[in-house]
């Protein structure tokens, strides 16, 4: 009896945090954890640099229309390592989506059951099916290089890891033009600050702040590295998002927080980039210069022109991309290219896997040429009142555990627990995605002959840039 008793009192304790109606302080975060999916063609990569400079208004605008717990939520990895997505509901009832989980935006969207552009293979909110959708007369439009979006601003139930919001903002697509999601993520849930929020609403995670629903001001990312499989992966297990604290087990040593740089106002998650060094060659990066936000919602790693230049004339061989390819670098395949950054303190090492991005094709002289991890978003960046010069993304995130703290606001980052994305073996190649009408045009800028493999990563690199623009 006594065991019966045992027993029922821990069930009760177990269901008990995602019972409460009022805001409790409970001991343990919440994991969420992540995905992955299959990929699309090379041929959207320039439509995703593109939509990657509207995101964060770097030649283009985006034009917009509108006036005390924790968790972990299992992340799912998509297009090996190409984007992390992670589960949420919306409505009473629930209904269920995957989407971007996204620091480098803060609104809120989902694909809709009127979307009728939208993919057969995304999840749909239907709004007549929840009995706490409240829609407003206000439309919301998107526009950017390489398509748009389009919704109904409106206020509903959402849940990621156990939390609620009973009356969060977010869009109700209708409309999508170009396919900007990846194949079966239903939207983007940005985990940015309000002040960049395209809706003017306050994010989930921040909600759930301001309410004292979280036992820390923290948000965890482990991310998992699939890059360096044989094979393409729809999608996989992708690491773990922790909400309101940190998963210990995932890191080793202290969390290395530093503040966002003085007088900047919460945005982006940003930090100051003091140091890069490449094959041995280290890089003084100035103020004015080194501005980064630090983005799970980028694939790769993107810097201004004159920094990115110096990096990739540190790789022997390497060679810019031009053409509608223009700012994207390769490099001999059996190069093996190491690189850190620093942001002021720890020098945190960047696994030459994450730094090939796969096969794109030969040079004039036979040479079997691959993609590189870090991009050129061109000489504009950074011309704004806190608008980055660099975009961190998940060709960095994947080797450190990444924490953002709200208060006071910083970004921290720990070694990764033993184990966790160990490098593959030397001259190993990453996943290759096959396009039937291979690269574009019979050659490729500078001499490098039309292939068609090309890394997952790449393939998909459009999908999730793309998707990350539509949050703002």
């Amino acid at each position: 009896m006594a065991l019966l008793t045992v027993t029922a009192l821990l069930l009760v304790l177990s269901v008990f945090p995602f019972a409460l109606a009022a805001p409790q302080p409970v001991p343990d975060p919440i994991h969420v954890p992540l995905l992955r999916r299959s990929p699309h063609s090379v041929e959207d990569l320039p439509k995703a640099l593109a939509a990657l400079k509207s995101k964060y208004r770097i030649g283009s605008s985006t034009s917009k229309k509108r006036a005390g717990n924790s968790a972990s939520v299992p992340i799912t990895d998509e297009e090996n390592d190409s984007s992390y997505s992670g589960a949420i509901t919306v409505g009473t009832p629930p209904q269920t989506f995957q989407v971007v989980l996204d620091t480098g935006s803060s609104g809120l969207w989902v694909v809709t059951t009127s979307c009728t552009t939208c993919s057969s293979d995304q999840t749909p909110f239907d709004s007549s099916k929840s009995s706490s959708y409240q829609a407003s007369t206000s439309q919301l439009t998107i526009t950017y290089g390489s398509g748009s979006v389009r919704g109904t601003v409106a206020k509903d139930t959402v849940s990621c890891g156990g939390f609620t919001i009973p009356t969060q903002e977010l869009m109700a697509a209708t409309t999508v033009v170009n396919n900007l999601l990846p194949p079966g993520v239903s939207g983007i849930m940005g985990l940015g600050f309000q002040t960049i929020s395209a809706l003017q609403a306050t994010p989930f995670w921040q909600a759930l702040y301001n309410a004292n629903m979280l036992t820390e001001p923290l948000l965890g990312f482990y991310l998992q590295r699939w890059i360096t499989s044989s094979t393409i992966i729809a999608d996989a297990p992708g690491g773990s998002f922790t909400i309101g604290g940190t998963n210990t087990s995932l890191y080793t040593g202290n969390i290395e927080y530093i503040d966002m740089p003085s007088g900047s106002t919460p945005s982006y998650w940003l930090q100051q980039i003091s140091t890069i060094t490449v094959q041995g060659k280290s890089l003084q990066v100035s103020s004015s210069q080194g501005l980064a936000a630090i983005d799970t919602g980028t694939t790769l790693i993107g810097g201004p022109s004159s920094i990115v230049s110096q990096i990739w004339s540190a790789v022997p061989g390497a060679e810019p991309l031009s053409g509608q390819y223009a700012g994207m670098y390769a490099f001999p395949c059996t190069t093996s290219v190491t690189a850190s950054i620093s942001f002021g303190g720890t020098t945190w090492p960047i696994s030459s896997d994450d730094m090939n991005l796969g096969e794109i094709g030969t040079s004039a002289g036979g040479t079997l040429m691959c993609v590189g991890g870090i991009f050129d978003v061109g000489s504009t960046v950074g011309t704004g009142s806190g608008v980055p010069a660099w975009i961190v993304g998940d060709t960095f995130l994947k080797n450190v555990y990444t924490v953002f703290r709200a208060n006071p606001p910083s970004v921290g980052f720990a070694a990764l627990a033993t184990g966790l994305n160990p490098s593959g073996s030397s001259g190993t190649s990453p996943a290759t995605a096959t396009s039937t009408n291979g690269i574009p045009g019979s050659t490729t800028p500078n001499g490098l002959s039309s292939h068609k493999r090309v890394s997952a990563s790449l393939a998909a690199f459009a999908t999730l840039l793309v998707g990350y623009i539509l949050a703002l």
